[in-house]
């Protein structure tokens, strides 16, 4: 599932942004703030020179504001400083909370579903798996590592400028099988149990709908009975892929150290780690835990499970 951030790479954008106020910000405050205050004592002064030099030959003066009007003028911020100043700030604080705290994305396809709809917008938790260097993505403080059932925002190893969705399914040295739609993990068989069929949100149709009890951790998960279990035709080329071993009923895969293997929750419907491989932990963004909005049903605010 490719996840749509607002503005593209708006980490980006708001770091060229946070640079060019801060330092027009800075620049003000240190230098050109000080320049305005030296001309505006020097004009003061020449003011109040001529006063004293009229007052002293007898000629009245009709002061009214003037020397707040002259000394507000010379102070004043130009447009451009004033607004890089006001909005220095509050770039520098959507910056470091979308860099190191949250960061919200948008669901833009149904791989997901059901735990996540198309229209869902949700919060990620950036340092859940480790503190990273923004724009570069770069661990710099070891926090917690990925466990299997949870839902994962990474970068899609086939092109890093896109963000995907996908729970994990297999951490290092995990042996995943994937047999008739049923998977094992570790030579345990996932338990299934069966529930109502699941009402298509986007069209009326019906989807076979199982409770997944991943090794503990439970989620709901789509099948379509009509669709084959893997298409080999669709399988890449990638790194590690002899740790896989494919076959018309499914696959094998250990995990090799580093990576995590991903599944969507619509099992027919996700381009996931079966078909381009797995997620090296360089390519991890967050943790997602929260649907905190979504314009056509208001009633999916709530945890991500």
């Amino acid at each position: 599932m490719n996840l749509q951030v607002i503005l593209g790479n708006f980490a980006l954008i708001l770091f060229v942004l946070m640079v060019i106020t801060g330092v027009i910000w800075f620049l003000d405050v240190f230098f050109l703030a000080k320049r305005r205050r030296a001309a505006a004592d020097r004009a003061l002064a020449d003011y109040d020179a001529r006063s004293a030099k009229l007052t002293a030959e007898g000629i009245k003066q009709e002061h009214g504001g003037s020397r707040a009007i002259i000394e507000a003028a010379l102070l004043r911020q130009p447009t451009w400083i004033e607004y890089s100043g006001s909005f220095f700030p509050v770039i520098a604080l959507v910056f470091f909370l979308r860099s190191f705290l949250y960061e919200p994305f948008k669901i833009p396809s149904s791989s997901m579903v059901p735990t996540l709809l198309v229209g869902d917008l949700i919060l990620v938790n950036k340092y859940t798996y480790g503190v990273r260097l923004p724009i570069l993505n770069k661990k710099v403080i070891e926090v917690n590592d990925p466990q299997r059932g949870d839902v994962m925002v990474f970068k899609y190893p086939k092109d890093m400028t896109q963000d995907y969705i996908k729970r994990v399914i297999g951490v290092p040295g995990d042996k995943i099988t994937y047999q008739n739609k049923r998977l094992t993990v570790n030579g345990k068989e996932v338990k299934y149990t069966a529930m109502d069929d699941y009402l298509d949100d986007e069209r009326p149709v019906y989807h076979k709908q199982l409770q997944e009890n991943l090794l503990g951790v439970q989620h709901r998960i789509l099948n379509d009975d009509a669709a084959p279990v893997l298409n080999l035709l669709d399988v890449k080329d990638f790194p590690h892929k002899d740790a896989c071993d494919y076959n018309e009923d499914g696959f094998t895969c250990v995990v090799p150290n580093g990576n995590y293997f991903m599944m969507g929750d619509n099992r027919d419907n996700s381009a996931d780690s079966r078909y381009w491989g797995f997620v090296p932990n360089k390519n991890i963004v967050g943790k997602a835990f929260f649907v905190w909005m979504n314009t056509g049903n208001l009633k999916r605010i709530g945890g991500i499970h």
